[in-house]
């Protein structure tokens, strides 16, 4: 199966950006949605956006205005733009791909701190 490759995080001062990209290390036929989640310490797995394949894009409700989610489609790359990071962002943050011919896809995980 096609693996997605995560990278961009890290240790990030309050109030900085960091920006994940998510490249997928093969084609994939079909995407019809793709998005990043988080895992904070301790809490369960959520949505954070996701962009759908005509370009059309949703925000979970604490992240909307502060993070902006594109895509490459020549690329099968996702990226997720962070500004004005809180410490309530930390978590580790997983893209996913829904492909309507083969399923879904996971990335690995990229840790993003965000501390003084």
């Amino acid at each position: 199966q096609v693996q997605l490759v995560e990278s961009g995080g890290g240790l990030v001062q309050p109030g900085g950006s960091l920006r994940l990209s998510c490249a997928a290390a093969g084609v994939i036929f079909s995407i019809n949605r793709m998005d990043w989640y988080r895992q904070p310490p301790g809490k369960e797995r959520e949505l954070v956006a996701s962009v759908y394949s005509g370009g059309s894009t949703n925000y979970a409700d604490s992240v909307k205005g502060r993070f902006t989610i594109s895509r490459d489609n020549t690329k099968n790359t996702v990226y997720l733009q962070m500004n004005s990071l809180n410490p309530e962002d930390t978590a580790i943050y997983y893209c996913h791909i829904l492909s309507t011919y083969s399923g879904n896809y996971w990335g690995q995980g990229t840790q993003v701190t965000v501390s003084s």
